[in-house]
């Protein structure tokens, strides 16, 4: 049987996102530092090491030197990223509208697929906004009903690591830190490149348009 410092190694490597509500022992046990400074010597010899975002909050892997190679692999891990930040930012700013909150979602946070769905069915323009996202690649869903829709964008996001379901039973949802990661990478990409992504989105929804 794994070790439960195994399965962290084995997280870490198959580039999981380690966060309280992802993983809270695996989170927990690389709090110690005798667990971590283990953890960190082994990923080492295969020239990783733990990487930390939002203030220590979430923990994965990246390279401990990048050469040609492994600029290749980062290379595309960021494309794929920036790839799907836009439908990512939309499907962010639905569900905050839907639920009535300004404060964006953070690790723990309680998405109910339910009371969503029900918002979202009794609002026009926010079907019309689902509709948009569930198109994406991301999501790729060829459905005209709301319930399919978002049954497949949760799951989506569930493979994904932006979301866990404790229940397979219930509809309720936790966010994950990979999203805070995710909040991260887009005001990076907005410093660097000017692209306001966030205003983007917010525009793009309520246009109805690719900007």
């Amino acid at each position: 049987m794994i070790s439960l410092q195994g399965q962290v190694l084995e997280t870490l490597l198959s580039g999981g996102f380690i966060c309280a509500t992802s993983n809270e022992l695996a989170f927990n046990f690389l709090q110690n530092d005798d667990n971590y400074q283990s953890v960190e010597q082994q990923l080492n010899l295969m020239n990783r090491t733990i990487a930390k975002a939002c203030e220590g909050e979430v923990l994965f892997c990246a390279y401990q030197v990048i050469d040609e190679g492994e600029r290749r692999v980062v290379s595309q891990q960021f494309r794929e990223i920036a790839g799907s930040l836009l439908p990512l930012v939309e499907w962010l700013v639905l569900v905050q509208e839907t639920k009535g909150d300004n404060a964006p979602l953070s690790q723990g946070s309680v998405i109910r697929l339910n009371e969503i769905q029900s918002v979202i069915e009794d609002t026009p323009a926010f079907c019309e906004q689902l509709a948009k996202i569930a198109r994406y690649p991301l999501f790729n869903s060829t459905s005209s009903a709301v319930d399919a829709q978002l049954k497949l964008i949760f799951k989506r996001l569930v493979e994904q690591e932006y979301l866990l379901r404790p229940n397979p039973d219930t509809q309720i949802y936790l966010v994950t830190g990979k999203i805070d990661y995710l909040f991260e990478v887009i005001r990076f990409i907005d410093d660097t490149e000017n692209l306001h992504l966030a205003e983007q989105a917010q525009s793009a929804i309520e246009q109805g348009d690719l900007l």
